[in-house]
């Protein structure tokens, strides 16, 4: 272990060798999406975007939830449009970060992940889920229906498929999730760890440089028409190339021996 952060607050998190993890930690309120947790999860993220030394982020939850949502209650509390309205672009926010950062994501989901959690889910680029895992779009049995999850849903799942959950409110259990293509994994509560960390190292043991730039190309060219995706996908192809590390790549390929990335 490189590093660890011995945080006791709402959000916790732990550095091994190029590995961040940021667990939620609002055990006792499922880990709910609080304003000052938003804002901590933000304030991390966008630090570990900033630092080339890592190269993978894991997203948990601690305690017997990965995440329920935002914190209604709070919501509740104020009363206030306007708060309401900061709150939800706040998570916006952090969706289009966990996009947008060059480290790929990945949800660690061992409980239940509900609405704006099951939305984290949807927003990392890639999921593990323990068998046993729960996930909805649970806010249409409060009254609440789940618009700002149901952007990331749908950008997973089928339509139907996701508007039967946005309309419902029903759980799906994790093999359903993988089979719908929410989660890329699912295994046993106690290979879900041994699980992650192979899924990690075998994105560290890539060079960052491709990683980094596919991953922005991947979305790019997502919401772009299809002759538009193959342009872009072909200028990002002809970058990668040239780089230093797809030199190395080749030549190592040739050679049959490991390559050495350099980060360039």
């Amino acid at each position: 272990m490189d590093s660890a952060h011995a945080n006791t607050g709402e959000l916790l998190r732990n550095d091994s060798a190029g590995i961040v993890t940021l667990t939620l930690n609002r055990p006792q309120q499922f880990n709910a999406l609080s304003m000052s947790l938003l804002d901590a999860l933000q304030r991390e993220l966008d630090l570990i975007a900033a630092d080339g030394a890592v190269r993978v982020v894991v997203l948990a939850g601690n305690g017997r939830a990965f995440c329920a949502g935002h914190d209604l209650k709070e919501i509740r509390a104020h009363a206030d449009p306007a708060f309401a309205e900061e709150v939800f672009a706040r998570a916006s926010r952090i969706m289009l970060t966990l996009t947008r950062m060059p480290q790929p994501t990945i949800a660690r989901v061992h409980a239940f992940a509900f609405a704006a959690g099951c939305q984290l889910v949807a927003q990392s680029d890639l999921a593990v889920a323990a068998r046993g895992a729960q996930f909805a779009t649970s806010g249409v049995k409060f009254g609440l229906f789940c618009n700002t999850p149901g952007v990331a849903l749908a950008r997973n799942v089928s339509r139907k498929q996701a508007l039967e959950m946005l309309l419902t409110g029903e759980a799906i259990d994790a093999d359903t999730a993988l089979a719908r293509g929410l989660v890329n994994r699912v295994v046993a509560p106690e290979a879900l760890d041994e699980e992650i960390q192979k899924l990690c190292r075998m994105i560290v043991d890539k060079t960052p440089v491709a990683v980094a730039a596919g991953k922005r190309t991947f979305y790019e060219q997502l919401d772009a028409g299809l002759e538009e995706a193959y342009a872009l996908a072909t200028r990002s192809m002809v970058c990668n190339v040239m780089t230093e590390d797809a030199a190395e790549g080749i030549d190592a390929f040739a050679a049959k021996r490991k390559p050495v990335w350099r980060g360039r």
